[in-house]
């Protein structure tokens, strides 16, 4: 009854615009007088403080500092460049180029929306001239940025691995092969959308201007060797990864590259800083709520209601797959990973879920929650820089939020993509 009150109060002020931050501590704040007293407020700003304060979680504010810097320096424009010399030549090239730049992107950033901010405002302006219309082009921009989730080092990935008491290099690792899978399946789809409207070839393939492309994004590329490498050659913790791509990016950037000046520095810094304070009063909020349901015991109670029901892992995954998938459509996925996560963590473990599985699976359907409205944030930005109709490129985006789809079911089924990776290193 207490999570049915809780929700109902969470959802009516959604309704009323609240943002989804102050929505939660609103209700946990209600929540915790109501069943402990209001002795309890005093503590409520140190148990928010606690959340929002975990040394894992220092690398979201820098790997968003790191995507900023790529925006405001020309390290974006080169990776597109390559990318487009190596798929152009393909019907529709410039679906497939969003698509693989995108890889390169979300290799650096963790963050969707700064690569949909990043790419789009360059690669949707260039498809509307191609003769692309402005749904279609916001649609592949939007589900193809949305590979960051589970590609290293995703955001998301990191928040879960807090959450859930797991590795975040781990998490990092079992990535990889999501990823791929989900780059080929964006491919395919995009691939039959370019033969039925028969978008044109971007360019004839050329070696040489490959070769010139490379050189040129050269030192763009080694940006995700050096976070990457320095991770998983157990040089740095993913924390310490996210200074050190902040770090490298301003020196290709305005060293090498000499395409970075105070005011881009300043732009970059004011745009981080919001995207952060955004994410991280969201963790404090959600940490408070999710503390609540802990001590009511709520998880524990979920946990047995479902055992009643089965004890087939499969079919509890089905089930959580139908819920975060809800969930995706009405919160923020940072929202979604730390209200939930630590509520069905109790039930995922009793089932003999491999937890690393479980976490590449939560981001998964945020992903696709990230392209389906209401909330569909990275789909949102999109469409404003395409200034396209969000519901008439939802139409648009079906294809590709299929691909989605079934890049889930395989990975739900079949945990070996996520995990043969993780079971080799470790």
């Amino acid at each position: 009854m207490t999570i049915g009150y809780m929700l109902f109060g969470l959802f009516g002020l959604s309704l009323l615009n609240v943002p989804i931050a102050v929505a939660l501590g609103l209700v946990a704040i209600a929540a915790v007088v109501t069943v402990q007293g209001a002795d309890m407020l005093p503590n409520l700003a140190l148990t928010m403080f606690e959340g929002a304060s975990s040394f894992p979680l220092l690398a979201i504010p820098l790997f968003v500092l790191a995507g900023a810097i790529m925006n405001a320096s020309s390290i974006s424009k080169r990776l597109i460049g390559l990318a487009s010399a190596l798929v152009g030549f393909i019907r529709g090239g410039l679906s497939f180029v969003c698509i693989g730049a995108s890889m390169f992107f979300a290799e650096i950033s963790g963050s969707a929306v700064a690569g949909v901010a990043a790419l789009g405002s360059i690669l949707i302006p260039a498809m509307r001239k191609k003769g692309y219309s402005k749904e279609f082009s916001a649609a592949i921009c939007s589900s193809a940025s949305s590979l960051a989730i589970i590609l290293p080092p995703s955001i998301p990935m990191i928040l879960y691995a807090v959450m859930a008491q797991q590795s975040v290099v781990k998490m990092f690792v079992a990535g990889f092969g999501p990823g791929i899978v989900g780059a080929i399946c964006l491919a395919i789809a995009a691939y039959i959308q370019a033969r039925r409207y028969n978008f044109p070839v971007e360019e004839r393939f050329s070696a040489r201007n490959v070769w010139v492309k490379l050189k040129e994004a050269g030192w763009a590329l080694m940006l995700p060797v050096i976070i990457l490498g320095g991770i998983f050659g157990g040089i740095v913790t993913a924390t310490e990864g996210a200074g050190l791509a902040v770090v490298a990016a301003l020196f290709i950037s305005g060293v090498i590259y000499r395409e970075f000046d105070i005011k881009a520095l300043y732009k970059a810094l004011v745009d981080s800083g919001l995207q952060t304070a955004v994410v991280m009063l969201l963790v404090a909020a959600s940490y408070l709520i999710g503390g609540f349901l802990t001590e009511a015991q709520l998880p524990q109670q979920l946990a047995q209601a479902i055992g009643g029901v089965t004890e087939n892992k499969y079919l509890i995954l089905l089930m959580l797959n139908f819920a975060f998938l809800a969930l995706g459509m009405f919160l923020h996925s940072a929202a979604a990973i730390i209200l939930v996560v630590p509520i069905v963590m109790p039930m995922v473990l009793a089932a003999g879920i491999d937890p690393v599985h479980f976490g590449l699976v939560v981001t998964l359907n945020l992903a696709i929650g990230q392209q389906t409205p209401p909330v569909a944030s990275v789909l949102i930005a999109a469409c404003s820089i395409a200034r396209a109709d969000i519901w008439a490129t939802t139409k648009a985006n079906l294809p590709f939020i299929g691909a989605l789809l079934a890049l889930l079911i395989i990975c739900t089924y079949f945990p070996g993509i996520s995990l043969a990776l993780v079971n080799l290193v470790y």
